[in-house]
């Protein structure tokens, strides 16, 4: 029988969004991705997302996506609720979800469409359509349009009783608090899908949980601002938001043009992965190497 309760209980944590090292060949590094997550898992966190887009998901053929998910499995076992996104057509959205469900991941998280005409009815449609073909499986749309009314994810969740979460990530803590009442505050669990320069103002509106790919740098940060905001310290919390504030900033700069390109220096300067990366996305500049190396430099964490 499905754990839904457990699979409730992972969003509502520090939902951890890996990386996707490279070799020096461009491929896949599979040993390097192994020992982050082993990283991450003996730092405490137990939710993984493999192919997420701090994974580099669109830069990823449907062979490394799925590798990644068997790679996460095999890694965590029994210690992590496992997360995959997928998302494209919908057909390879649905095809990548059996292929989670096959391999022992617990839930799926459905980018948003990156088709330029998305309708109320058709969101809601293509995330039926996914979350049908993986009953076992809890679903949990990422959301970043701003024009999306709660009204859509409330008839999402009627329609599908496997959709159980979400991944709120529009840049407006007062336009989440009304989504999230709109669609249904006790329904859904509400992640925190812009991470943790987002998380106090959307824990305080509603949120339980916040995604991060800080966390697979400094997985002892990520759980301090966890641990705060359960204690509902926001105080404590500020002070790690402080913290962490310049290194989320460089991430977000220029529409987000180098997110990953951040943590993966970060990783680099810490001797953990390299810091290559696939177009369109690359490597930062010679200042934005110094500026990673001082925020981490000033973190201690090695």
């Amino acid at each position: 029988m499905t754990d839904f309760a457990a699979q409730r209980a992972a969003l509502a944590d520090v939902v951890a969004i890996p990386v996707t090292p490279f070799d020096a060949e461009g491929a896949l590094d599979q040993d390097t991705y192994r020992a982050l997550l082993r990283r991450l898992l003996d730092g405490g966190i137990r939710t993984l997302t493999p192919n997420g887009n701090t994974s580099e998901f669109y830069s990823l053929t449907p062979a490394e996506r799925r590798l990644e998910v068997e790679l996460t499995v095999a890694e965590a076992g029994d210690e992590a609720q496992i997360v995959v996104g997928i998302g494209l057509d919908p057909a390879t959205a649905v095809a990548d979800a059996r292929a989670a469900a096959d391999a022992g991941a617990h839930l799926v998280m459905v980018h948003q469409p990156v088709n330029p005409y998305v309708s109320a009815g058709g969101w809601v449609e293509y995330h039926r359509v996914i979350a049908e073909a993986v009953p076992g499986l809890g679903v949990v749309p990422y959301v970043r349009n701003p024009l999306l009314e709660g009204s859509a994810l409330a008839r999402l969740g009627e329609l599908s009783p496997n959709v159980i979460g979400v991944k709120y990530a529009v840049p407006d803590a007062v336009r989440f608090a009304t989504f999230a009442r709109e669609a249904g505050l006790d329904r859904f669990v509400w992640v925190a899908g812009l991470a943790e320069l987002y998380a106090p103002g959307y824990f305080a509106t509603g949120a339980t949980g916040f995604t991060s790919g800080l966390v697979t740098v400094a997985p002892s940060v990520s759980l301090d601002m966890l641990t705060a905001l359960r204690a509902g310290d926001y105080p404590a919390a500020m002070k790690v938001w402080e913290r962490i504030r310049g290194f989320e900033e460089l991430r977000a700069a220029q529409q987000s043009a180098n997110n990953v390109s951040v943590v993966k220096e970060a990783l680099a300067v810490l001797g953990l992965a390299r810091r290559d990366i696939r177009p369109p996305s690359a490597p930062l500049s010679a200042e934005g190497r110094a500026a990673v190396a001082a925020i981490v430099e000033g973190w201690d964490v090695r």
